[in-house]
């Protein structure tokens, strides 16, 4: 019997709900769903599912919102911005 969240609904292993999709949320670029650093394993998995046919698109998909990332979260912090390349693209490069 799957885990439950405070509102009753199942969650995944990760913690995030049931059907629920694995988005960011900006400007702190956490999962909305697992609360982990975005993107998560679950929505590289998809993400990597989706452009499965394209790695160039996902790259520049990915690089865009690294650059969104950065600025949102230096931003925040009030700090020069931090490298983010592992966390959005390094993952992704074909193997």
């Amino acid at each position: 019997m799957p885990d439950l969240a405070p509102a009753g609904e199942p969650v995944t292993a990760c913690g995030g709900r049931l059907g629920r999709p694995h988005l960011p949320m900006r400007p702190l670029w956490r999962c909305r769903a697992c609360g982990a650093e975005w993107p998560c394993q679950p929505a590289r998995l998809s993400l990597l599912v989706e452009y499965r046919d394209d790695r160039v698109a996902l790259l520049v998909y990915l690089a865009t919102l690294m650059n969104e990332a950065g600025d949102q979260l230096a931003q925040l912090t009030a700090q020069p911005r931090v490298d983010l390349t592992d966390r959005f693209l390094t993952w992704a490069r074909p193997r």
